[in-house]
């Protein structure tokens, strides 16, 4: 990147039609694992004006009622108007059930390092794990603003201090860096769905813009080192009024957010989506664990930014390829980065989902764990205690290098 330049993330709330897909998609995962911790599930979603259509293919033990899930997650983000309703919608599924699969039947935790070497990955792909150190959860500030913005924007609207607020709603924030490093807001963006016109009742342009400024942008930003100056460039419905928003009046899809679910563009990610997979998919889990990765580097302070590039091929236990990249911010080389985190991290399957309990955590966090990554960022969390945020490795990466 240049020294100095301007960078823009996006987030949306978890009424964003492409968000409720994932929801859904993620709270079927949730509850196959709650009954059969040894599922394998795989969950697609569409939604369109009053209809909704699930695509899924699995093998459990589990009994899940389909519609009736996808109905409690649309009431519950609160899609509960006639254009688009939880519980007049229309819910199409087409669900297969495979035939067992003997090499999914293993349980991670009674395995030594042996039986781990022997199970294979099953598609290929190339994931990216990324940190910075920017903010306090070592992610790019854009998108870690773009997101405080549209929970917040959430959290009014559920609260009801902004009553009038659908759940569809979209943030974007710009940061100014001059040397590599965040100097100002350049702008912010809010874009806020209405249940009805000024007409009917509903905020006009202005009153939207004072209530939004002060219920979501100022307290969001009155704890941030970096906040908007005079000169700092607010949009909020620039476009007109936006009324109703949701999937009467855009589609959505499973997995069409890969930049919002990870780094807001900062830095690259893989073309696969998170949402919808068991964790015997390596193109979500790995994500997982470059991050964490890439994180530990970061608080170990080898480098001020570092991606982790995991590269796999099927039938193989272990990544083909470990590459680091540090953007020329590193204390080590970035070879010297690569062969540390091969030694102290475990990148195959068995062991990234026995790391990170990621078969059992949908029946120990009350509500399902995975729908809860759907929204707002799988990467970069500190609200749930995510297991590949923690930086419990750094201190062992700083040995080797003292």
């Amino acid at each position: 990147m240049k020294d100095n330049f301007m960078f823009t993330s996006e987030s949306v709330t978890e009424g964003h039609p492409d968000k409720l897909c994932d929801i859904i998609s993620d709270a079927l995962v949730d509850h196959f694992l709650q009954q059969d911790p040894f599922s394998k599930i795989i969950a697609e979603c569409a939604v369109s004006t009053s209809i909704v259509f699930i695509a899924a293919r699995f093998i459990s033990e589990a009994s899940v009622d389909f519609p009736n899930i996808a109905r409690q997650v649309i009431s519950q983000i609160g899609y509960d108007q006639q254009a688009f309703n939880g519980k007049t919608c229309s819910i199409v599924t087409s669900l297969k059930e495979m035939p067992p699969d003997d090499q999914a039947c293993f349980d991670e935790r009674e395995l030594t390092d042996e039986d781990i070497e022997k199970i294979p990955i099953k598609n290929q792909v190339t994931v990216f794990g990324f940190a910075c150190n920017q903010t306090s959860a070592l992610m790019p500030l854009p998108i870690w603003l773009a997101h405080r913005l549209s929970r917040k924007l959430t959290s009014v609207r559920l609260q009801k201090q902004l009553a009038y607020l659908a759940p569809d709603g979209k943030t974007q924030v710009g940061v100014e860096y001059r040397k590599n490093r965040p100097y100002r807001i350049h702008s912010i963006t809010v874009i806020a769905s209405q249940t009805m016109p000024s007409s009917a009742g509903g905020p006009d342009l202005k009153r939207l813009y004072d209530d939004i400024m002060g219920s979501v942008i100022n307290p969001v930003f009155i704890d941030e080192d970096i906040r908007p100056d005079e000169n700092t460039r607010i949009f909020i419905n620039p476009d007109g009024p936006f009324i109703t928003g949701g999937p009467s009046v855009h589609s959505g899809l499973t997995g069409r957010k890969n930049a919002i679910d990870t780094y807001g563009e900062y830095s690259r990610h893989s073309g696969a989506a998170l949402s919808g997979k068991d964790p015997l998919r390596i193109d979500r889990v790995g994500a997982y664990a470059a991050r964490y990765a890439a994180k530990n580097v970061v608080a170990a302070g080898l480098a001020d930014e570092c991606e982790v590039q995991l590269s796999y091929s099927i039938g193989l236990s272990r990544p083909v390829s470990i590459q680091v990249e540090t953007f020329g911010t590193g204390r080590v080389s970035d070879e010297g980065i690569a062969a540390l985190i091969e030694r102290h991290f475990d990148f195959r399957l068995a062991g990234i989902i026995r790391q990170f309990n990621l078969r059992y955590l949908p029946s120990t966090i009350k509500g399902g764990f995975y729908r809860k990554l759907a929204s707002y960022g799988h990467v970069g969390r500190m609200d749930i205690g995510l297991p590949w945020e923690l930086t419990d490795k750094a201190h062992a990466l700083t040995g080797e290098t003292a």
